[in-house]
């Protein structure tokens, strides 16, 4: 919202500044939609410094949070503890080590989303209680019409928002150091250190100021990281957050230059954090030293890093570690780099063959990337220089950059400024990172430190990245020579079959099915599954399907062409194991003659429409006993029944069990299509959609027709 909507800007913030108090929260924030993105902004804050939600200012709403996923499900989102953010939030988890409660909730207004609304209080809690519930929905609603009544007022769409700290009601700054010291003697009787909720000081004592070595008039106003030298180190700034975040007291022991030691104990609530300041005994006299820390007493360095930019590049860190492939990478900086800088466009580039060769991009059109796509390393461009230069280059307007490189600035046309990022692995150069922002966009030093440090996690993550893209296209170029690429035509027969890789790991799968014609009326069938997912499963696969191929067209019954094979693979002991079933069909008996190594039973729909698995007892896995047998059984195949032949990855899952997985697939066997391509479909839905699958899928459907 724009500054300049005067009463709705009032109305917003008494209505957030109410609802902390209303609800018993300490901690409340306002997201927007911004106009026209997948981002949600942060507009307004209270209970909590801005500093704090840095990572979170600017989130894509794909982005796994829980005000993301309360706007994308239009409902309540709520995390009770630490406990419960680590599980579900790890990335949040990790740059927010502390013990509270939360909530977000969807700003809607006549069904259109608005923003979401955050909360939290000290925790861990119990479930929130109804009049609590219904306190915030209320509240949603109110914030939905006067976002709604304001919108019509901001046009054209206003910039993303800068994040804006109200003080609580209870929290009006002091007047005068009076009332600065009657707010700290509310809270602790002892003298010491009062501090605001921004970590600022306010008030201290003649003895604390004595015993931090400090004149008292030169800290008041000061971060205590900040004026004083020896409390530089981040880990004290994140005890402060964590009293703040949490509302809990914490502690912390720190040794001045002289080598005395100190103990800070602090003690937050609504208004501020107290602060008691005491001479601790030493490691050495039995002293116990809080936090953890090494190197005690090492020489300070000039710029001291701020915990909240370490924590932002831990939450960055924490998703590119997620990322698997280019793809991935290009994503997740997308979603989590881009609103964080409030950037709008990325271009991922590598070297290869003396040209810079773009791997991935967003927000830029495809013909500008096409046109920037093949620039030789000769040529005279930041993109060029931030790689052979190994120097980050940062332009904050377009003036900016014609003058440096006025041949070539047309060609990153659609944007005004620019942050080019060279990505170094082990010292080698691997590409550069550009970063679009749509209108003139300053880079103060922070920042640019922010952005040369990230540069460092892109070029980890882009070269893990490249490197599974070639194993990955190796893998399917695999899997695709030992996969039958077509099945032949039956005559008197229909077959359908589809196949699904896992998406993790190499994406080499271990299951396989084929189908050999063996006369003019008799046909086999054949599933298995090889234990792994990787080259070894894949080629053992190539192994069995081979066995089985040559012993089936040698005339050997189904018992036989599983013990043959056995046989093979104990002899060569590959360390893997294998499950397979063999059905043989004769169309003119309307039978199939079926034995198993350890395969999933089939799933048999009759004529009649009904569909259950046929359960039998199957023999060893192959590769297991070379003597085991594998009895055989015959079914009633008539014209019309459709039997299907499939591998676990499709009826197990981690919340699933394989007998219930196997009476759904029965369920929908007996109500599928009638179309054998549509039915296969249908039963392999469900799969597709749920994205990420830790199993391959093998799915093979048999119809006699007659």
């Amino acid at each position: 919202m724009s500054e300049g909507t005067g009463l709705g800007r009032r109305l917003l913030d008494h209505l957030l500044t109410e609802s902390v108090r209303d609800l018993g929260a300490h901690a409340a924030g306002l997201y927007l939609v911004a106009p026209g993105r997948q981002v949600l902004a942060l507009d307004t804050l209270t209970g909590l410094p801005a500093e704090f939600m840095a990572p979170w200012q600017r989130i894509s709403l794909a982005y796994p949070a829980p005000v993301t996923d309360a706007v994308r499900s239009r409902e309540l989102v709520w995390v009770a503890s630490q406990e419960e953010l680590v599980r579900r939030y790890p990335r949040a988890a990790l740059v927010l080590p502390y013990h509270f409660a939360l909530a977000g909730a969807p700003i809607l207004h006549d069904d259109t989303v608005m923003g979401a609304l955050l909360l939290m209080w000290p925790g861990p809690r119990h479930d929130l209680v109804p009049s609590v519930r219904a306190g915030i929905a209320s509240v949603c609603t109110l914030l939905g019409h006067v976002l709604a009544a304001a919108r019509h007022t901001d046009r054209p769409p206003a910039p993303l928002p800068v994040a804006r700290s109200l003080a609580r009601p209870t929290a009006e700054p002091p007047a005068s150091p009076a009332d600065a010291v009657a707010a700290y003697a509310r809270r602790l009787p002892e003298p010491g250190v009062a501090l605001g909720l921004d970590g600022r000081i306010t008030f201290i004592t003649p003895s604390a100021a004595r015993l931090v070595g400090a004149d008292r008039q030169k800290l008041i106003g000061t971060l205590p990281w900040e004026s004083l030298e020896w409390l530089h180190d981040p880990v004290y700034e994140d005890r402060y957050r964590a009293a703040v975040m949490s509302r809990r007291p914490t502690f912390f022991t720190a040794r001045r230059p002289d080598g005395a030691w100190l103990r800070f104990e602090l003690f937050p609530d609504d208004t501020g954090i107290s602060v008691r300041i005491t001479p601790a005994p030493s490691p050495a006299d039995g002293g116990t030293v809080w936090p953890r820390r090494t190197g005690e007493g090492a020489a300070m360095t000039e710029a001291p890093v701020r915990v909240g930019a370490l924590y932002r590049l831990m939450h960055l860190a924490g998703a590119l570690s997620e990322a698997v492939g280019t793809e991935d990478v290009v994503r997740l900086v997308a979603d989590t780099v881009l609103p964080a800088f409030d950037a709008q466009a990325l271009a991922m580039l590598v070297a290869e063959a003396g040209r810079l060769r773009i791997v991935g991009y967003h927000g830029y059109p495809a013909e500008t990337m096409d046109r920037f796509d093949g620039t030789p390393l000769t040529s005279p461009t930041p993109g060029v220089r931030a790689l052979t230069q190994g120097a980050a280059s940062f332009f904050a307007s377009r003036e900016e950059l014609d003058r440096a490189f006025p041949a070539r600035a047309d060609r990153w046309d659609g944007m005004s400024a620019w942050a080019f990022l060279p990505l170094t692995v082990s010292g080698r150069p691997v590409g550069t990172c550009v970063l679009g922002f749509t209108r003139p966009h300053p880079f103060p030093a922070e920042e640019r430190a922010a952005l040369a440090s990230l540069a460092g996690l892109l070029s980890q993550a882009l070269d893990r990245a490249r490197l599974y893209d070639t194993e990955h296209a190796l893998a399917q170029s695999l899997q695709t020579g030992l996969l039958p690429h077509t099945l032949p035509d039956v005559p008197g027969m229909e077959v359908a079959a589809r196949y699904l890789p896992a998406t993790h790991g190499m994406d080499i799968g271990g299951d396989f099915y084929d189908l050999i014609r063996l006369d003019a009326t008799t046909v086999a069938a054949v599933i298995g599954d090889v234990q792994g997912h990787n080259v070894a499963a894949a080629a053992l696969m190539g192994q069995v399907r081979t066995a089985i191929l040559a012993h089936a067209t040698a005339g050997a019954a189904p018992d036989e062409v599983l013990a043959r094979t056995n046989r093979l693979l104990t002899g060569l002991d590959p360390g893997l194991f294998t499950s397979c079933l063999y059905a043989r069909i004769d169309l003119a008996a309307g039978t199939a003659q079926v034995a198993t190594a350890g395969h999933l039973p089939p799933v048999l729909r009759g004529p009649d429409g009904t569909a259950e698995a046929v359960e039998f007892e199957p023999g060893l896995l192959l590769g297991i006993d070379p003597r085991a047998g594998y009895p055989s059984h015959t079914l009633a195949l008539p014209p019309g029944s459709v039997l299907a032949l499939f591998t676990d990855g499709l009826v197990e899952s981690p919340d699933r069990s394989l007998d219930t997985g196997i009476a759904g697939l029965a369920r929908d066997l007996a109500c599928g299509p009638v179309e054998l391509p549509a039915l296969a479909d249908a039963l392999t839905a469900p799969v597709r959609a749920a994205g990420d699958r830790t199993d391959d899928v093998a799915l093979l459907l048999l119809r006699p027709t007659g």
